[in-house]
């Protein structure tokens, strides 16, 4: 008997991942594929979008051949983002993708763009100001340094509107992704601004703006084919990893945070209000009358993984070894800013900083040091948003680090909150898994039900002072040593 269920997909920035659902939520399959972004050049990280697509390919394929008897009634797509895909009439991609806030190339486009329209207007279209986080910059960047390129191009594309591209023929994109086209779509109004899309993106058609949730397309015959998903089947649009992830863990009412531990960390805090700050990033929700404001690291699990390398050791070892350097690392600091950072500083030039280093210390302190790095961090962001009028009521755990508990634990230690784990924490793959269900279902399909919490990570008391004047310390280290970590960016960049 042919089982009911939904596929989800996300495309992550170092893998692919893909889920079969069943009705009530349960995963029946899961597959993975792992892939490198490119770094051609400091502060550069783009991608070829060939792979997004061939990697779904391979994962719905594969899938499908576990679970023979899954009839898959609709398809939930997400990605990373928001990326600059753009490709010509012909839907050939003119360049590369050109990744979120890690890719710091545009960083004078947007500069200059600010100049041209005054940092207010910009805040009042686009909620935020132009940081590397801001795909509009990066549109701009290809025009001016790339024109031959620009010439061909005639559509813009994400992750997750590619897929539904290739899948549907529907040129569409979420709300979501576009609010993160500062300053290209207006916050308020919910949709392009035409003006400055005009200025900005001459040349080329703004897609189609729909919800994260909505239906976006079918399955077209020449889809079918190379998926084995029947044609007919409906996509929905599907949105940034990000909020997909929040969907997965229910961590998208008002008054929640989500906090995901990936590659990068990412947070998102969902209201009511349209919230502005110059260091955080406003944005639409992935639902109708939702506002965010969100924030992310440019590293977290990346920083773990380069440990990990440089040491040759594997994360069993590490986190044992981490757990015995106790909170604090026998007296290490650490700044995680080894790819720049996002929020809540902005600064693409900030560089990674360990200090306190004597002969004494291995590499668990430094592995240790690396996660409370992060954790102070996200401290950092919380704080932020907090001060700016943020209501962050209940603080949900999503994404891999969360498969573990010392990295869970630290966080809470250092921020003073608790954190909720959920039975499921595969992440966004199953977010756009439950959003295709709920688009296709007759009545209310909740992701509680789906999804509900596993247990709490509780802060411990007794270091609560110790981390308090670490956070401070890792305020200071920053500005005592951000002059000569910009003079050493300027070098690094001369020097490839």
């Amino acid at each position: 008997m042919a089982v009911a269920c939904t596929l989800g997909v996300d495309v992550g920035t170092s893998s692919t991942k893909g889920v079969l659902v069943d009705g009530d939520g349960r995963i029946l399959a899961s597959a993975t594929r792992a892939h490198d972004v490119q770094r051609p050049h400091a502060g550069w990280v783009e991608m070829d979008a060939a792979v997004w697509w061939d990697e779904f390919v391979s994962i719905a394929q594969e899938l499908r051949e576990a679970v023979p008897d899954a009839a898959v009634a609709a398809v939930g797509v997400s990605g990373m983002g928001p990326c600059v895909l753009l490709t010509d009439a012909t839907d050939e991609p003119v360049r590369p993708a050109i990744l979120y806030g890690v890719d710091t190339r545009a960083t004078r486009q947007g500069e200059r763009m600010t100049e041209d329209l005054g940092e207010d207007e910009v805040v009042r279209v686009g909620g935020s100001r132009l940081t590397s986080q801001a795909g509009g910059p990066k549109v701009v960047w290809i025009a001016e340094e790339e024109p031959d390129a620009y010439a061909r191009a005639r559509r813009l594309f994400m992750p997750a509107s590619w897929l539904v591209r290739r899948l549907t023929g529907a040129y569409a994109l979420d709300h979501q992704s576009a609010s993160q086209m500062s300053p290209l779509y207006d916050v308020e109004a919910e949709a392009w601004d035409v003006p400055l899309w005009e200025r900005y993106a001459r040349g080329l058609e703004a897609p189609q703006l729909r919800w994260a949730g909505d239906v976006a397309g079918e399955v077209t015959d020449a889809a079918a084919a190379r998926t084995g998903i029947p044609a007919g089947t409906p996509v929905i649009t599907g949105t940034i990893d990000a909020w997909s992830e929040a969907v997965s863990v229910g961590a998208h009412e008002f008054g929640d945070l989500m906090l995901m531990y990936g590659t990068t960390m990412f947070l998102v805090a969902t209201g009511e209000e349209t919230l502005r700050t110059p260091s955080m990033w406003t944005t639409v929700g992935a639902f109708p009358g939702t506002r965010n404001l969100a924030g992310g690291l440019a590293t977290s699990g990346a920083l773990t993984t380069w440990l990990k390398d440089l040491t040759g050791a594997d994360y069993p070892a590490l986190l044992a070894e981490a757990a015995a350097a106790g909170p604090g690392a026998n007296g290490l600091v650490m700044l995680p800013y080894f790819a720049g950072e996002r929020t809540p500083i902005l600064d693409p030039d900030a560089r990674g900083v360990i200090a306190g280093l004597t002969l004494t210390h291995g590499r668990g302190h430094l592995y240790r040091a690396a996660l409370e790095a992060t954790a102070m961090g996200v401290r950092h962001n919380v704080e932020t948003m907090r001060a700016a009028g943020a209501d962050i009521r209940r603080i949900v755990a999503v994404g891999g680090g969360t498969q573990g508990d010392l990295w869970l634990q630290i966080v809470s230690d250092i921020t003073g909150l608790v954190q909720e784990v959920p039975a499921a924490t595969i992440g966004a793959s199953y977010g756009a898994a439950f959003l295709a269900a709920a688009a296709r279902a007759d009545g209310e399909v909740r992701i509680t039900d789906w999804n509900p919490i596993a247990r709490t990570v509780t802060p411990d008391p007794t270091v609560a002072a110790r981390y308090d004047a670490q956070f401070a310390r890792y305020l200071e280290l920053y500005e005592a040593t951000k002059t000569l970590a910009h003079d050493l960016a300027v070098l690094q960049k001369e020097s490839v």
